[in-house]
C-alpha cells in the first residue's frame, strides 16, 4: 500500500491543480494576515473559505482521480494486489497531498506573520486540523460515489449535489425547521443535527474557539455549554474521525462485492 501511496502522491503532487490549490491559500493567508490588523478576522476569513472550499476541492479531486486512473487501477487489480491495498492507497495519497497543498499554503504566511509567538497559534492549528479533517472526509465520500457509478458525468452529478447538500441546502433546512418549530425546546434537536453535517460541525468549532458564540445567541449559547467543554470537543473531533471511518468502511465494502 505505501508505494500505491507514494505513487498516487507524486502524481498528484506533479499535477498543475495542486500548484494552483497550494498558490490560492499561499496567496490568501499573505493577503488576510498582511492585511488585516485584527487576526482573529482574518482567522474567521479563513475558516469561511476553507469550510466551503475546501470539501468542494476535495470531491472533485477525488471523483477525478479515481475516474482518470480507472485504466490504470484496473491493471493494478489484475496483479496478485489485494483490492483494500489499492484502494486505500490512492485515498491515502489523495487525501495527504491536499492537506500538504492546505498546510503548507497557509503555514508560510503563519510563519512569515510571526504568530508562533502569539496566542494565535492554537486557533490557526485548529483550523489547519479542522481543514485536514474535512480533506479526509470529502475525499473518502468521492470515492464512495465514484465507486457506486460507472457514468462519469452522473459520478461528477452526484459528488457536486452531495457537497451542495452539506455546504448549501443543509444549512436552510435546518434553519427553517427551527423557525417553524421555535415554540418547541430545540437544544438537543439542534446538537443532534449539527451532528450530521461536519461542515456545520467544523464551523461552529472554530467560532466557539475563537469566543464569539456570543454573536449566535441563545444557540450560541447552548452550543458554547456542550461543545465549549473537554468533553463536547472529545465528542465534536470523534464524530469528525467517525465521518472518516464509516465511508471509508463502505469502501472496502463495496470492493468487495463491486465487479470490475
Amino acid at each position: 500500500m505505501i508505494k500505491i501511496l507514494k505513487y498516487s502522491f507524486f502524481d498528484l503532487m506533479r499535477s498543475r491543480w495542486s500548484y494552483v490549490y497550494f498558490a490560492f491559500y499561499l496567496s490568501l493567508g499573505f493577503v488576510l494576515l498582511f492585511l488585516n490588523n485584527d487576526v482573529n478576522k482574518a482567522i474567521i476569513t479563513l475558516m469561511n473559505i476553507i469550510i466551503v472550499l475546501t470539501p468542494l476541492i476535495g470531491t472533485i479531486f477525488g471523483v477525478m482521480y479515481y475516474y482518470n486512473s480507472k485504466e490504470f487501477t484496473e491493471l493494478l487489480l489484475a496483479q496478485p494486489i489485494k483490492r483494500n491495498t489499492i484502494f486505500m492507497g490512492q485515498y491515502l495519497g489523495i487525501s495527504i497531498s491536499l492537506t500538504l497543498s492546505l498546510i503548507l499554503g497557509l503555514g508560510i504566511p503563519f510563519l512569515m506573520y510571526g504568530l508562533f509567538m502569539s496566542t494565535a497559534i492554537f486557533d490557526f492549528t485548529l483550523l489547519l486540523v479542522v481543514g485536514t479533517l474535512l480533506n479526509f472526509i470529502f475525499v473518502a465520500l468521492a470515492f464512495n460515489i465514484a465507486l457506486s457509478n460507472e457514468n462519469r458525468i452522473k459520478g461528477f452529478g452526484y459528488a457536486i449535489l452531495m457537497w451542495l447538500f452539506l455546504a448549501v441546502i443543509y444549512d436552510g433546512v435546518f434553519l427553517i425547521s427551527l423557525v417553524m418549530f421555535n415554540e418547541y425546546p430545540l437544544d438537543k434537536f439542534a446538537l443532534f443535527t449539527t451532528m450530521f453535517n461536519p461542515i456545520d460541525l467544523s464551523r461552529i468549532l472554530i467560532l466557539l474557539k475563537l469566543d464569539i458564540s456570543a454573536l449566535l445567541g441563545y444557540t450560541g449559547a447552548v452550543f458554547k455549554k456542550f461543545f465549549g467543554t473537554n468533553f463536547g470537543l472529545i465528542i465534536s473531533f470523534s464524530v469528525m474521525l467517525l465521518w472518516i471511518l464509516l465511508p471509508v468502511w463502505r469502501i472496502k465494502r463495496k470492493l468487495k462485492k463491486k465487479d470490475f
